[in-house]
């Protein structure tokens, strides 16, 4: 009964700690533009976002990491055989490039607030999307364990990338040539 509880809170633990890491890349993407912005309206918003920032990682996004490790160390000890597994080293070699991820999240934020982050808001969008690679390879060993196509796996994840950069492709064109006809608009009212 206590694998179960302990799998319950790890499975909540890891949608916690997934929402907030897609969504604080987020925050930094809108970070990111606000510097494009005229005062008073680039003060205004870096400050929310940098407070939103702030409570979603430490609030929302630290714990979730936090109660996802003390709960998958609490299902290892009900069932310490899992651990001559293969799939699971692999799996906790992802596991530990997460939680990578999630610091290097925390040293970004950090350079936000203090101004120094060279990073602009395309390269976040691109940063926006580690977690879902990370997520589906994740996914796919915990379900599969050692009967894992490796070959549709790879496969899987590949086209997932290739899908993710189209993606991207398409929607900065659009949004270039909507700033354009912004860009137009504007002139041709002065």
């Amino acid at each position: 009964m206590a694998y179960l509880w302990f799998k319950t809170f790890h499975l909540i633990g890891i949608v916690v700690w997934f929402a907030g890491l897609f969504y604080i890349v987020r925050l930094f993407v809108y970070h990111a533009e606000a510097e494009e912005k005229p005062e008073p309206a680039k003060t205004i918003l870096k400050q929310q976002y940098e407070i939103m920032e702030k409570r979603l990682f430490n609030i929302i996004t630290t714990p979730g990491m936090v109660v996802t490790a003390a709960m998958a160390i609490a299902i290892l000890f009900t069932e310490p055989d899992v651990l001559k597994s293969p799939w699971l080293h692999f799996k906790l070699l992802l596991v530990a490039v997460l939680i990578g991820y999630h610091f290097y999240c925390g040293r970004i934020m950090k350079q936000l607030a203090a101004g120094t982050s060279t990073w602009k808001s395309e390269q976040f969008r691109i940063l926006n999307e580690v977690p879902t690679v990370l997520l589906l390879a994740i996914i796919l060993l915990a379900v599969f364990k050692q009967s894992l196509p490796v070959n549709s796996a790879v496969a899987s994840l590949v086209a997932l990338t290739l899908v993710i950069v189209a993606i991207y492709k398409i929607y900065a064109k659009i949004r270039q040539q909507n700033e354009s006809k912004m860009d137009l608009a504007t002139k041709s009212e002065v």
